[in-house]
């Protein structure tokens, strides 16, 4: 059978376009290396436990919201989303002092205004902005950093404004404006966790794209793209599968999709520089945590902590630590939940020497470095959750090496390829590529995260069917 269009990984870009695809009613495959669907959105087991690997909340859910409109089409509004504290979706403790980030531009602003009271307009000015996101070609080429200090006077201010956007990587020299506005602006309109794990995206998807007639397949590693005639015209596979389509959208790492192509005449020698050049993100840790029972009452919003106020370069210290995400999971039952996740960056340089290495044969030395990030994110976890290294019952952790083992992103980088607002052109990339029918999606083009992802899943879409 030749596909009308073949999809190579199940991430969540992958899946929207999969499954947009098949609801129009063309033939669609979707290839998936490991044993489930879902990229950095599968959830994992462990006993009774779901623990999630990259979704912990979304921003811009609500009616009339960025994300709000995109997800109906998906299907996905039907999902328990639960809205997270108006009053303090998001709490930021830097040294010994908290922070309540509030839901809606006016709130915001006047809420962190009665803290900062010298920066009053400083801070309207900025939810102005969110408010009304300046367009990729005004902002791309700005650097987020120098256009918060040139607006506020203020460094503790700055960062507290900075603080929760560890979830994109902080970088004072290279993180364009547009980026970091579009993570902050969707989730001070209205942040949401599910009631569940992330899996539950992923199964709504996939089950969309089987009643459309579509196929997923895992456990099909590509490790080529046949060309012929100068476009792509299969997919091939280490157990000798070979599997034929028309269009070809790839949503796994743009520097590993073009290392498929074998010498091909389709890309130059430049091109080829050009993206194995591209710099990535850096990755994380992540200690999940199960928790004695009725032992922490469930907080329905985040914390974020900081020993000091160096929140944009925390992630270089060599003494520990230095800044903790505190995501709780909302519980099936009850007012206590039994898990959190702590999450810190982890700069590859750490984990380099075990880059040869596969889950679960990396020795003591590798558990034993975990163990000690573990229980520095637990310390510092302690200063927004006294004593809770003793209502921990069971951990679990995992570092860039296992996304890297799990997802193929290089070096374990959690956000893909880095924008560089010093080289737009060439860090921002297209869903478009110098083969006529291959395609990108995900990540690594524009924006990350569940909004960024989804944004570029329908940029892909509009690509392909030009």
């Amino acid at each position: 059978m030749i596909y009308d269009v073949i999809v190579i990984g199940s991430g969540l870009g992958g899946l929207i376009c999969a499954r947009q695809l098949a609801k129009e009613g063309r033939s669609v495959l979707v290839l998936e290396r490991q044993a489930q669907p879902g990229g950095c959105l599968q959830s994992y087991r462990r006993g009774d436990f779901e623990f999630d690997t990259g979704l912990h909340y979304v921003g811009g859910l609500a009616e009339g919201q960025p994300l709000h409109e995109a997800f109906e089409q998906l299907g996905l509004m039907r999902l328990p989303w639960v809205r997270l504290d108006v009053e303090g979706f998001d709490q930021v403790t830097i040294g010994r002092q908290t922070f309540p980030l509030c839901e809606g531009f006016d709130r915001f602003a006047s809420t962190l205004g009665g803290y900062f009271p010298q920066e009053k307009t400083a801070l309207r000015q900025y939810v102005d902005m969110l408010r009304h996101l300046p367009p990729l070609e005004e902002s791309v080429g700005v650097n987020a950093y120098d256009w918060l200090t040139s607006l506020f006077h203020d460094p503790l201010l700055i960062n507290v404004l900075s603080a929760t956007a560890t979830k994109m990587e902080l970088r004072r020299e290279s993180l364009p404006l547009f980026n970091y506005a579009h993570s902050m602006s969707s989730y001070i309109q209205s942040s949401w966790r599910l009631r569940g794990g992330g899996n539950m995206i992923v199964e709504s998807l996939v089950s969309d794209i089987k009643s459309f007639g579509g196929e997923v397949v895992c456990r099909a590693e590509v490790k080529e793209l046949v060309e012929k005639g100068g476009r792509i015209v299969a997919a091939k596979c280490p157990n000798g599968k070979t599997y034929e389509g028309k269009m070809f959208v790839s949503d796994v790492h743009p520097q590993l999709t073009f290392s498929w192509l074998k010498d091909t005449h389709l890309l130059k020698g430049i091109f080829h520089r050009r993206i194995n050049a591209l710099e990535n993100t850096f990755g994380m840790f992540t200690a999940s945590l199960v928790l004695k029972p009725d032992a922490l009452p469930y907080f329905n919003h985040n914390k974020y902590v900081f020993r000091k106020a160096n929140v944009w370069t925390f992630h270089e210290d060599i003494g520990g630590v230095g800044g903790v995400m505190v995501s709780c999971r909302v519980p099936e039952s009850g007012e206590h939940t039994r898990q959190i996740d702590l999450l810190t960056p982890m700069p590859w340089i750490l984990c380099k020497h075990w880059e040869d290495t596969v889950v679960g044969r990396r020795g003591e030395i590798y558990e034993l470095q975990k163990e000690r990030f573990s229980d520095d994110c637990i310390r510092l976890a302690e200063r927004v959750i006294p004593g809770l290294r003793d209502m921990v019952e069971k951990r679990y952790t995992s570092t860039p090496l296992t996304w890297r083992d799990y997802t193929l992103s290089p070096c374990g980088s959690a956000f893909g390829v880095r924008k560089d607002c010093r080289q737009p052109l060439i860090t921002m990339l297209s869903p478009k590529t110098p083969v006529p029918n291959l395609f990108l999606t995900g990540q690594s083009l524009v924006l990350h995260g569940l909004e960024g992802v989804t944004m570029t899943a329908f940029r892909t879409l509009a690509a392909l069917r030009a």
